[in-house]
């Protein structure tokens, strides 16, 4: 198996009240609630953190971005990538991912992840994602044209890493009289790519389609063997059986030396008010033409009272009882990892250890408990089940783009 360590890396040094009273926590919450001092310690709280996970035996860092929201403060995952490839010596660096529809030059951003592979020696796992709604609007983008603007510059970049150039690009979205990126990646065909999501139907497919795995974010196990159903399908549609390498799965979890510890630590989890993804107004985070017409009709109707939020929204316990939130000691939370993984089946694992406020010294114990207790435990687990590594399986096929994508472009669907 595949076992990494992340962390949301909070700005959590704010009154976190201010984001109840003014009714969202991100896009429109006013940033005169950031302390740029706070901020710079937690920064290098974040780095020392990193490198202790390191030290303490996991196999990867997750990193991932996020905009105008104090729930995340990495603006963009391939400066602390860049950190960790220059820093750390073993890990995996796992992007999950950098947003391509906010990226209005994807060569340069195809550059940019070359350079952090070639300084890593090849350590990159450049996962890539759609962005969420609310960050369409913070990075003056057009919600409508999220989809098309994630698949071709998916296409541009790997055709980047992968054909000699210089080759002419034209597109509905990007056009590029020369691409000739003097930076290619020094994995071959290219680094690996890993697709994080939750609900999208749509995304899900298109992970399948292109044999990449696929990440579930914390979802319950009864929506992600739902996920797995839809991934298998349309993974059998293109003439390939998938397996537990095709599969990945995020956790909440925090482990401490004493249950009431670990409990109190986890709470922290619910700081944003709720979702992991902070207090949002539903209609920013579901701009128009930004999900399929049902997911938005879903996500409207909540705005205006008609309906529950599509995302459940669960509380504390409840999550601990539907295992979206585990916490207790090792002894404790590793027989809940093994009905897990027995009934999600998923060779890459992601362990979000801490959130919110705790402490640096308890941040530090759960990492420690989790290098050394936790996770052998779960890669010998991971063998019972024959959950092998995806990096012990053969590295992804190089797939061909056409440099031609002229077409109209319409509303994401």
């Amino acid at each position: 198996m595949h076992l990494m360590y992340f962390t949301e890396q909070p700005m959590s040094a704010y009154a976190a009240d201010e984001g109840l009273k003014f009714g969202a926590t991100a896009l429109t919450f006013s940033n005169r609630h950031f302390d740029p001092v706070a901020g710079s310690r937690l920064y290098q709280q974040y780095i020392e953190d990193y490198a202790y996970a390191e030290e303490m035996g996991v196999d990867g860092i997750m990193l991932n971005e996020h905009h105008n929201a104090p729930f995340c403060m990495q603006a963009k995952c391939n400066v602390f990538a860049s950190i960790l490839a220059a820093t750390t010596k073993r890990v995996k660096i796992v992007l999950l991912g950098n947003p391509l529809p906010l990226a209005e030059n994807p060569v340069r951003l195809a550059e940019e992840l070359a350079m952090i592979d070639m300084i890593s020696q090849g350590r990159l796992v450049s996962g890539f994602v759609r962005g969420g709604g609310q960050e369409q609007l913070a990075t003056g983008v057009n919600p409508a044209y999220n989809r098309e603007r994630f698949e071709e510059a998916h296409a541009l970049i790997v055709k980047a890493w992968t054909e000699t150039g210089p080759f002419r690009w034209e597109g509905a979205h990007y056009q590029h009289r020369v691409v000739n990126p003097w930076a290619v990646p020094l994995q071959k065909p290219h680094p690996r790519i890993w697709i994080p999501g939750v609900i999208s139907r749509e995304t899900i497919v298109w992970a399948a389609k292109h044999r990449y795995p696929y990440i579930c974010l914390n979802t319950s196990i009864e929506a992600t063997k739902q996920i797995w159903q839809v991934y298998d399908a349309a993974a059998a549609e293109v003439g390939y059986t998938a397996g537990p390498e095709n599969r990945g799965y995020l956790i909440r979890l925090h482990v401490s030396d004493t249950e009431e510890k670990a409990l109190k630590n986890a709470r922290q989890f619910m700081w944003m008010q709720g979702e992991f993804t902070g207090l949002a107004h539903p209609v920013w985070s579901s701009p128009s033409g930004y999900f399929s017409p049902s997911n938005r009709r879903n996500f409207v109707q909540f705005a205006t009272g008609r309906a529950k939020n599509p995302r459940g929204n669960p509380t504390f316990e409840e999550q601990l009882q539907s295992m979206q939130i585990l916490a207790g000691t090792p002894d404790q939370v590793i027989p809940k990892l093994r009905l897990l993984m027995e009934e999600t089946r998923p060779s890459i694992m992601a362990f979000w250890g801490n959130d919110g406020s705790v402490s640096p010294e308890d941040t530090r114990t759960c990492i420690r408990l989790l290098g050394q207790e936790v996770m052998p435990a779960v890669r010998d687990i991971g063998k019972t089940l024959g959950l092998n590594s995806p990096f012990d399986i053969d590295a992804p096929v190089s797939l061909q783009f056409s440099n031609d994508l002229r077409r109209p472009a319409v509303a994401a669907q």
